[in-house]
């Protein structure tokens, strides 16, 4: 003998949704409309629930249905868990929206002097608590590897399962300390100035490309794998370098300019 099937190993949220729409429409089709299935479908998983359930839980009538016994007595239980999936999802909605613990970020240097540091006054009303860790490094931490959780990066990262977004864009403009560009006058070939440049270890990365492509016979008098170090070099003078064009104001530098042919 065949026994009935235990309705806690079958009975699903979308079996409660169906038969909360059957009381409510009293007809299938638009019981059927309002979960967005069509009436062939609603019919056969009631037939379904029917079975699982043991009981029959609706007369059918050239009217429609209607709800038996069985049906109206456990419509109050299905208007109750009902109750508890919405404010399950309120409260799920609220999580996402209360930023709190420990982020991690890690971006330049000067991003986070010039962008994020500026920035935190208004994040730590919005979010109070929230705390935020800042690794300003050149250096591109593995973010799989939980080194951090954020990276505000100037390159497209090519591998691990990240997210990725594009924030912004900047230029990058050749740029130097205001005596320096006004001693200059009008730049008419790169090897005319005092460069300051990257290190090998980020050769690949643009702005040290472009030097490479474009001022192949510049010989940078200083050099440094780190751009906030190359700025502090800017501003004592010592020569001129491509700067993301939001530092510029930010540490006071100008940008230099270039004859016709450079342009």
């Amino acid at each position: 003998m065949q026994g009935r099937v235990a309705p806690q190993e079958q009975l699903q949220w979308d079996d409660v949704r169906l038969f909360l729409a059957l009381c409510r429409a009293r007809t299938v089709g638009s019981a059927a409309k309002s979960l967005g299935v069509d009436a062939s479908t609603a019919s056969r998983r009631l037939v379904l629930l029917e079975r699982a359930l043991a009981v029959k839980l609706f007369e059918r009538g050239r009217d429609g249905i209607s709800a038996t016994k069985a049906a109206e007595d456990l419509l109050p239980l299905a208007e109750e868990m009902e109750s508890v999936a919405t404010r399950f999802a309120h409260a799920s909605e609220g999580l996402e929206r209360a930023a709190e613990g420990l982020v991690r970020v890690t971006c330049p240097a000067d991003v986070a002097e010039v962008v994020l540091v500026p920035m935190l006054g208004e994040l730590r009303k919005r979010h109070p608590a929230l705390r935020v860790e800042l690794v300003p490094a050149e250096a591109v931490l593995d973010l799989t590897r939980g080194e951090a959780d954020i990276a505000l990066r100037t390159v497209r990262p090519v591998r691990g399962d990240l997210v990725v977004t594009r924030l912004t864009s900047a230029r990058w403009v050749l740029a130097g300390a205001p005596r320096l560009v006004r001693r200059m006058g009008t730049l008419r070939a790169f090897r005319d100035a005092p460069w300051v440049g990257w290190g090998a270890r980020y050769a690949g990365i643009a702005a040290a490309r472009w030097l490479a492509t474009h001022a192949a016979d510049v010989e940078p008098l200083f050099r440094s794998d780190s751009l906030r170090v190359q700025i502090a070099a800017l501003t004592a003078g010592v020569g001129v370098a491509l700067v993301p064009e939001p530092s510029l104001v930010h540490y006071g530098l100008r940008p230099v300019k270039l004859g016709a042919s450079l342009r």
